[in-house]
Formats: C-alpha cells, sequence, structure tokens
C-alpha cells in the first residue's frame, strides 16, 4: 500500500476520532449520554508492506449491570422521597401544640371541671358546649385534611400511570428504531441506545422494573411480578382504576393483550414514584384516619353513655351529646353475588383502628374474618337477628353471598368525618346524678370528667395517651423513613458515582484526547507530504 493510502486511512482515523472526542465534549451535561470511543485496527485489506488504519467502530462506554443497579436504587430512593414528602405533611399536621388535638381535648374537659364547680350555672354550660363546637370541628377538620390527602394520592397515582404508559410507549418504539438501524447500517446506533436507556431510568423512577434483553437488542421491561409492560416494538399499558375491595382508593390495574383489566395487587408495586404513594396510603394514611376515627368513636360513646345515665336541667334523664359516622362495609366488585352489608357499632369499647375482611365460606356457611393489620383469622357466623357481631361493630349481609365473595369492613374510617354535637340547647346537659337532686347536683359531672383518666380507647388508652400514640407512631414512621432515604441516597449516589466513571464524560480526559488525535492527525498529512516528495523525486528522475 502507497504512502498516499496509508496516510489517507490515518487522517480518516484521525478525524473520526476527534469527532466522537468533539461529541463527547458537547455532550458531558447531556443527561443520559454515555462516552463514546473511537476502536481503530489495521486495515485487513493490503500487502506486506503496510496496511494503514481503519476504523471498526465508535463503541459506547456502558455498563449494562451498573446501570441496571443504579436503576433500582433510584427507584427505591424515589419512592422513599415521596413516602417522605407525605408522611411529613402529616406529621406536621398531628404535632402542631398549638392547634393539635390534644389541647382542644384538655379544653373541653376543662370546662367540664368548671360544670362540676357550678352545675347549674349558665356560663359554665356555655363553655361545655363551646369547648366541645371546637373539639369536633377540629376532629372534622383533621380527618378532611387526611381525605383530602388520600383524594390527592389517587390523583397522583393516575399522573404516574399515564406518566409510565408514555415511557414505556417511547422504549417500545425505540426498540423498533433500533433494530431497523442495526440491520441498515450494520452499526451501533449510540444515540438510539442512550435515549433508550434514560427512558428505562426514567421509567424506574416512577415504577420499579425488570429489563432483560432478547435477541441481543430489544429490551423487555417487566414488573417485579413479570407481567410485561414493554415486549419488542409493543407496549402493555397500566390503568388507573377504582379499588375493587375500597372503592375509596385508586389502585393500579394492569391491561392484558385481550383489553381487559385487572387490579395489581399492591405488592407488586414497591418502587418509584407509584411504590412511595401507595406505601404511604397503605402504611401510614389508612392507619392514622382510622385511629383518629377510633378516638372520636370512643370519646363520643363513652361520654354519651354517662351522660345518658344522668339528668338535665329539667330532672330528664340525658340525651346523646355526640354523634359519630357509622362504620364502613363495602363488597368486592368481583364479588359473584350482589349481596351488600350495612354495619353499624354494637360496643365501641373494643372497636380498634383495624380494618376487616369478610369472607363468605357456603360449604360451612359462615364466614372467614380477617383482621387486615395483624392478619390473625377466624370463623364467625350469624347470630339468630342474622347478624355478624364482631369487635364492636354488627355487620347485616342483605341475602346469601356467593361462595368467595369478600367484603371490607372498616370500623372507624368514618368516624371522625362524622362528629359531631347532637344538640345546642345548654340546659340539657346532664350534670346531676339524680332526678331531684337539685341545683347543685354535680354527680353526673364529676363522672363525666373522670372520663379523661380511664382508659376506655380500645380498652388500653386514656383520650390523650391515644393521640399521643398517634402523634409518635405518625412519628416514628417518619424518623425511620428519613433514615432509610438518607442511606439509599448515599448508596445512589455511590453507584452514579461508578457509572460516570465507566460511562460518563471528563473533560480533562477529552480535552487530552482532543490534542492527542490533533497531533495524530498532523501526523497522518506528514505522512502524505512525504509520499509527495518521494513522488516529485521520482519524477524528476525520469525526466
Amino acid at each position: 500500500m502507497s504512502l498516499f493510502s496509508i496516510g489517507l486511512s490515518g487522517l480518516g482515523a484521525a478525524q473520526s476520532a476527534l469527532s466522537t472526542t468533539s461529541n463527547n465534549i458537547t455532550n458531558v451535561y447531556t443527561d443520559g449520554y454515555n462516552r463514546q470511543l473511537v476502536q481503530l485496527g489495521e486495515n485487513a485489506s493490503g500487502g506486506e508492506m503496510g496496511t494503514g488504519v481503519q476504523v471498526n467502530g465508535v463503541q459506547r462506554q456502558y455498563n449494562a449491570y451498573i446501570s441496571g443497579q443504579l436503576n433500582q436504587a433510584n427507584s427505591r430512593e424515589t419512592a422513599l422521597e415521596t413516602y417522605q414528602q407525605q408522611i411529613n405533611q402529616v406529621d406536621d399536621l398531628l404535632a402542631d401544640g398549638d392547634s393539635g388535638l390534644n389541647t382542644l381535648m384538655q379544653k373541653f374537659f376543662s370546662s367540664l371541671e368548671d360544670l362540676s364547680g357550678s352545675p347549674s350555672d349558665a356560663a359554665a354550660r356555655e363553655g361545655v358546649l363551646g369547648t366541645a363546637q371546637s373539639m369536633v370541628a377540629q376532629f372534622r377538620a383533621f380527618d378532611t385534611y387526611l381525605q383530602d390527602m388520600r383524594d390527592g394520592v389517587n390523583g397522583q397515582i393516575g399522573n404516574v400511570v399515564s406518566q409510565v404508559n408514555d415511557l414505556s410507549g417511547q422504549v417500545a418504539d425505540l426498540n423498533k428504531q433500533i433494530t431497523l438501524a442495526r440491520a441498515k447500517t450494520g452499526e451501533e446506533p449510540n444515540a438510539l441506545l442512550d435515549q433508550r436507556d434514560k427512558l428505562v431510568g426514567d421509567l424506574s423512577k416512577l415504577v420499579d422494573v425488570d429489563v432483560t434483553i432478547q435477541d441481543g437488542s430489544t429490551y423487555q421491561v417487566s414488573l417485579s411480578n413479570g407481567l410485561p409492560l414493554v415486549a419488542g416494538n409493543k407496549s402493555y399499558q397500566l390503568r388507573a382504576i377504582a379499588g375493587e375491595e375500597d372503592s375509596a382508593n385508586q389502585s393500579v390495574g394492569y391491561r392484558n393483550a385481550t383489553g381487559g383489566v385487572r387490579q395489581l395487587n399492591a405488592s407488586v408495586i414497591q418502587g418509584g414514584e407509584l411504590g412511595g404513594l401507595l406505601r404511604f396510603r397503605n402504611d401510614t394514611l389508612d392507619g392514622a384516619q382510622n385511629k383518629l376515627g377510633q378516638l372520636a368513636a370512643s370519646l363520643a360513646s363513652s361520654f354519651n353513655a354517662v351522660q345518658e345515665q344522668g339528668f338535665d336541667l329539667e330532672g330528664e334523664p340525658g340525651e346523646k351529646f355526640f354523634s359519630i359516622g357509622s362504620p364502613s362495609a363495602q363488597a368486592n366488585t368481583r364479588n359473584a353475588s350482589s349481596v351488600t352489608m350495612s354495619a353499624s357499632y354494637s360496643d365501641t369499647a373494643p372497636v380498634s383502628a383495624d380494618d376487616y375482611r369478610l369472607t363468605y365460606q357456603s360449604a360451612s356457611d359462615d364466614y372467614q374474618l380477617k383482621n387486615l393489620t395483624s392478619g390473625e383469622t377466624s370463623t364467625i357466623a350469624t347470630n339468630a337477628d342474622g347478624d355478624l357481631v364482631f369487635g364492636g361493630v354488627s355487620v347485616t349481609p342483605s341475602g346469601t353471598p356467593a361462595d368467595g365473595d369478600t367484603f371490607l369492613v372498616q370500623p372507624t374510617r368514618n368516624a371522625a368525618a362524622g362528629f359531631d354535637i347532637a344538640f345546642t340547647d345548654t340546659s340539657l346537659f346532664a350534670a346531676a346524678a339524680s332526678a331531684n337532686g337539685g341545683s347543685g347536683d354535680n354527680g353526673n359531672a364529676l363522672e363525666l370528667l373522670d372520663l379523661q383518666n380511664q382508659k376506655l380507647v380500645g380498652g388500653q388508652a386514656t383520650f390523650s395517651g391515644a393521640y399521643a400514640a398517634l402523634v409518635s407512631d405518625v412519628g416514628n414512621q417518619s424518623a425511620i423513613v428519613n433514615a432509610n432515604l438518607t442511606t439509599q441516597q448515599g448508596l445512589a449516589d455511590q453507584l452514579y458515582s461508578y457509572q460516570q466513571a465507566d460511562s460518563g464524560v471528563n473533560l480533562d480526559e477529552e480535552y487530552a484526547n482532543l490534542l492527542r488525535y490533533q497531533q495524530y492527525y498532523t501526523a497522518n498529512a506528514k505522512i502524505i507530504d512525504a509520499g509527495t516528495s518521494v513522488l516529485d523525486t521520482i519524477l524528476g528522475l525520469r525526466s
């Protein structure tokens, strides 16, 4: 091969190297860009005296293992960040000393103390009514805030699902483009590969996914249970749907190839923003709202019980002072029958903050009762009145369900929302212990006042103690989430450093390469100059 050909091959190689290096430099701040290197090799064709150089390709510096680990770490980090943002709002709400329920409950019982000192005093009675109204209003306000958070989570789930579907569609489209580009040019379409990996990284921040490579080129992206989101050039969609068991909660459904949609178990989605939202709702929001309702139900029922055993200013038996929301019983939308259930309180003393699932068993004509918090199961049957009585609630089926039908029972979910004052006539306060006790009879007022010292919430805590436990539980959960997030951020940062060391662009290194390839280009130009001089000399000899 002539000096001209050798020099020209070197110039071409140098130009490719300079172009690749320049591309690296200009994309140093491009998110998702992977550094590229020119692969040079000796020209296989030519004679024994020298064959020159050829460009074998431009290799993308991409480590699939590290990138996969980074995507998983980012998925877990995003889930914790989402959880943290939500739970901190609940923590701030409950722990606010100025507007906290504990302060208002203390004021309410302080007003009862005033009433016990002057049972017939109009101002004392107005004081009880006023503090009670402030207290129940705050209960409802807290419940409304938590319900608004639930509605917000439902809306966010719908938005995230839409983003997942959009990204899945783009990955499927890039699978197609990459396959076509490889078939057409025989070279690696590095820009398309970077785009696809960037999309998979973005997808991991929304939902935890597994990625496998099929046929050496196409990505299959799947959920943790193996259901595909992307298979070849086809994408499968998620759907935000009303929960089959709890219609108040937006759930995630999977649309299969036949177009049917089936709700996914929450355990399938643990990572990403979607996993963080579901975990917050299931682990924190449901429990906080239930415990708030349990406190309202216990306070109302115990106060009403003592109020009804006393006598008002007219010597009449006391009437209920508080009202609360009723327990909820929902039929699963996938039940074979159309049976519904109604629920009411049978005895609020044993009412817990737990939810229950009833599953009908036709063979024995009874129900399996599962506590969804503890996981404990038992078997119960309807009583003589046709009711199912457990945990302080009474549930009445409307007919005979089909085998396997399930029903969700939430004893306290709606209690705080319906917490209110039943009357505003202060003469109806039953401060007296007997009908003829007179205006100075404060026997029942003392009984009402003593309620604050009794463990009436689930038989385990006083009113203030139960609220303090709720605040503590949420605070502890928040602290755990914050600690886990800090650890996960450190891991993600470390993996990102590894990924950048392998695939990222280092400006100092690229600048050095730029100077090196400039010299390489100049040297090959000198080879062509030498070839020209030799040729001129030969031509001169002939003349």
